[in-house]
């Protein structure tokens, strides 16, 4: 027995086996946990999201596409989770996306508009897109867990992740908002600053191997953080055992983001340089 045996939810946001997705997935599986999904109605999106899935030892899996920046996707999924399951336990959202050639040291005032919204909306207000339609079709009666993925750079400066950053920071106190309307009706909302991490979107980041360096340099542990560390953590926040978590912005980061001033005055890999 797990400790999400008997548990239903959706993960939205698996690319492929080295999402933060597929790990958290492969995680709430070993926990016993019943998982639904989406891709992306894009490209090749379906047969490869299918396959990450296989991977994780899931046959004939109820898969949807979405595209999550449309309400009329969002509804026709949601709707469809109605009908097939009746109800929800938890809900993943590990969404981003943001322009990658503003994603670059020295680019962020450059941004444009149209840019700057896309990232806000992609990375941040589908959570609440989904958050509003669990509580709408009463998806989570006796309540629920929420939890998205974010990042370092939603809190301080990162160069190069830029506009992401801002969207970061929004998914932040979206989080923080949505748990306190929500907290009434016991459904809880937390999200996961986990570190950088070679991931589909992630690649697209300029400077991502310098990050990486950089945190195995000024971390506590002098190391990233793992796929499964995370996928750990979010199985601990979708279930009873964090039944008095909520609003909280958990760092599955190595102890990177404790780290004031690096213990060295030569730093290798520091972004931008």
């Amino acid at each position: 027995m797990g400790i999400l045996s008997g548990k239903r939810g959706i993960v939205f946001g698996i690319a492929n086996e080295r999402s933060y997705a597929w790990f958290i997935a492969q995680s709430l599986r070993q926990q016993g946990a019943e998982i639904i999904f989406t891709y992306l109605p894009m490209g090749k999106m379906e047969h490869r999201v299918g396959k990450a899935i296989e991977a994780l030892g899931i046959q004939n899996p109820w898969l949807k596409p979405c595209d999550v920046n449309s309400d009329a996707s969002l509804d026709e999924v949601f709707s469809a989770i109605k009908a097939d399951f009746g109800t929800l336990d938890f809900v993943v959202h590990s969404v981003a996306f943001a322009d990658k050639d503003y994603l670059k040291p020295d680019m962020f005032h450059k941004t444009p508009r149209q840019v700057y919204k896309d990232a806000v909306d992609t990375s941040a207000y589908t959570l609440l897109a989904m958050a509003q339609r669990c509580v709408s079709m009463e998806l989570m009666p006796s309540g629920g867990s929420i939890v998205s993925l974010t990042y370092y750079g939603g809190e301080k400066v990162t160069p190069g992740y830029n506009v992401m950053g801002i969207a970061k920071a929004a998914l932040e106190h979206t989080t923080r908002y949505l748990a306190f309307e929500l907290g009434s009706r016991n459904i809880r909302v937390n999200t996961i600053s986990a570190g950088p991490f070679k991931t589909l979107a992630g690649a697209g980041v300029g400077g991502m191997d310098d990050m990486i360096r950089y945190q195995e340099f000024a971390s506590s542990m002098k190391r990233c953080n793992t796929g499964e560390e995370v996928g750990d953590t979010a199985a601990y926040l979708l279930s009873s055992l964090s039944s008095g978590v909520t609003g909280e912005t958990i760092h599955v980061d190595a102890g990177f983001s404790i780290v004031g001033v690096p213990p060295k005055a030569e730093t290798p890999g520091i972004p931008g340089k």
